[in-house]
């Protein structure tokens, strides 16, 4: 394991063997060690400040490891049996993920709480999360002919030394619970922790009763300040989906510019802002996500949210939050001070945490967990508040076609107004193989990383629109219009409003996110 990340770990007693172990591969299971190309190091100074810190080198299958314990268990060439509780393929076809590969048949699983014999060997394991694990310890696990277990095997993995024995029996459990030999899986290959996770997203299989607990006992191990997000029993929170998305919590109060001590994606609060000839600095080329609101608008440079990941703003008289998630390519900016009475303007802050590959974002003040694609609180006391945050609309474009719409717009600084260097290229290419964390099985008609505008209508119905298409089409003195919304240009990107003119909020993602969070979306594509 790297020294970079064993220093972020240390002190985690799991990871005290994994750093000592000789290993100075500087990713967990295959699978880069940052969330969004956040360092692990927050310090300004460095020209790589924002760049990916773990390789994308692809791993062999721990199974494969000749260093792996003699004791531990061979999977099985079959799945198990039982009551089967099978997944049923869409419409469309087979499930697969964006290497193409098709899911094999989900195992069939047990119902009711897990049998006395798993759970005494789970609690083995998660009693001993120490340099005293072993990996037979693990893979004892994969005996008890219940795939459920996957899912906490899947989160041990995450936080263990790819080809160390740990892992081994790690990967030797899940194949023997789920009857899958990762390897085949081109995503298994490089990633054999990435793989298990699609499988089980795919399949949708069911967690064992409890499976929650275990997983807090696992993360609050890593960051004890995840605690909060664990304690709401009543969370709309698919614990299944969350993983660890290689930093901390960023816990700073508002306006505190400095680094996260222990390394964080750290939000930029009240950012300095400039007109637009002294946004000369940024190229016209340069990609900006802009937001008008009553009538101010403003562009957020993407190179600078690649660092940052999330703003706290104040823009035409209302306070906005703007996550960007990386992995997701969506920019989206909710009003945060559109709340009930008596609820404070949230502070919205980078968990450290993933959903499906989206950044988990929360509010600082309750530690509130919102859904980060629709603004709904889905833990704690804004969620039991009923809290809903409402969006702007965030059209992404070049810096010289937004300012030339909208020559009274500001920028933010170049420096962020925190003295800090911000490299141009900070992700420098880390998701051009796909995306390297879990989404589970896609929507293939379009390509995982393609952008679409998407919007919700009044009556609930989500719609995305294929970017090049849509602004090909207008480009060319076309109309784009689907089911009652029509598109239509902004500084070069992309506006939508219904029959009557009223616009629909929306913003741009990826469409592997964009379809996986809004399921059931129709698309338009412009294809006759």
């Amino acid at each position: 394991m790297g020294s970079r990340r064993c220093a972020l770990l240390t002190g985690f007693t799991l990871l005290a063997a994994a750093c000592s172990g000789g290993t100075t591969d500087a990713t967990t299971a295959g699978v880069p060690s940052t969330e969004a190309g956040a360092p692990v190091s927050e310090d300004p100074s460095s020209d790589t400040s924002g760049a990916a810190t773990g390789s994308t080198a692809t791993e062999d299958s721990a199974a494969s490891e000749d260093s792996a314990a003699s004791d531990i268990p061979a999977p099985p060439t079959t799945a198990p049996t039982g009551g089967a509780v099978q997944l049923d393929p869409r419409e469309t076809g087979a499930l697969r993920n964006f290497r193409g590969f098709e899911f094999p048949p989900a195992p069939a699983v047990p119902s009711g709480p897990l049998k006395t014999a798993a759970a005494s060997d789970l609690e083995a394991v998660w009693s001993n999360l120490s340099p005293d694990l072993t990996g037979a310890m693990v893979a004892q696990i994969g005996l008890h002919e219940d795939p459920r277990l996957g899912w906490i095997i899947s989160d041990l993995l995450r936080f263990l030394p790819p080809g160390s024995d740990l892992a081994f029996g790690a990967v030797s459990a899940f194949e023997r619970l789920t009857g899958v030999r990762l390897a085949d899986d081109p995503v298994g290959q490089r990633s054999p922790w990435q793989s298990m996770t699609d499988h089980l997203i795919a399949w949708d299989l069911p967690a064992f009763d409890g499976y929650a607990d275990y997983k807090a006992r696992l993360f609050t191990q890593i960051d004890d300040r995840w605690q909060p997000f664990f304690d709401d029993s009543e969370a709309d929170i698919d614990w299944r989906w969350v993983s660890w998305g290689g930093v901390l919590i960023d816990d700073r109060p508002l306006g505190d510019p400095n680094p996260c001590l222990r390394g964080c994606i750290p939000a930029l609060d009240d950012p300095a802002v400039t007109d637009a000839e002294g946004g000369s600095w940024y190229s016209d080329d340069g990609i900006v996500f802009a937001v008008l609101v009553n009538g101010e608008a403003r562009a957020y440079p993407r190179h600078i949210m690649e660092i940052h990941e999330m703003v706290n703003d104040t823009l035409g008289g209302r306070r906005i939050g703007m996550p960007y998630c990386t992995l997701c390519g969506s920019a989206q900016a909710f009003f945060t001070d559109d709340v009930p009475d008596g609820v404070s303007v949230p502070i919205l802050r980078t968990s450290g945490l993933l959903s499906r590959s989206n950044k988990v974002m929360y509010d600082r003040r309750t530690a509130s967990v919102f859904n980060t694609f629709t603004g709904e609180a889905v833990s704690g006391p804004l969620r039991r508040q009923g809290v809903v945050l409402n969006q702007a609309t965030v059209v992404t474009t070049t810096w010289g076609e937004w300012k030339a719409a909208h020559p009274e717009t500001t920028i933010v600084a170049e420096d962020g107004g925190i003295d800090r260097s911000y490299p141009l290229d900070p992700l420098r290419g880390r998701d051009d193989q796909g995306p390297i964390f879990p989404v589970g099985d896609v929507d293939d008609r379009l390509g995982v990383h393609d952008q679409v505008f998407g919007v919700v209508t009044d009556d609930g119905v989500p719609i995305a629109f294929a970017v090049d298409a849509a602004i090909a089409t207008l480009e060319d003195g076309g109309e784009v219009e689907f089911s009652g919304v029509t598109l239509q240009l902004d500084g070069g990107g992309l506006r939508a409003a219904d029959a009557v003119g009223n616009e629909i909020e929306g913003h741009q993602s990826f469409w592997f996110a964009w379809s996986q969070f809004m399921d059931g979306t129709l698309l338009w594509t412009n294809v006759q």
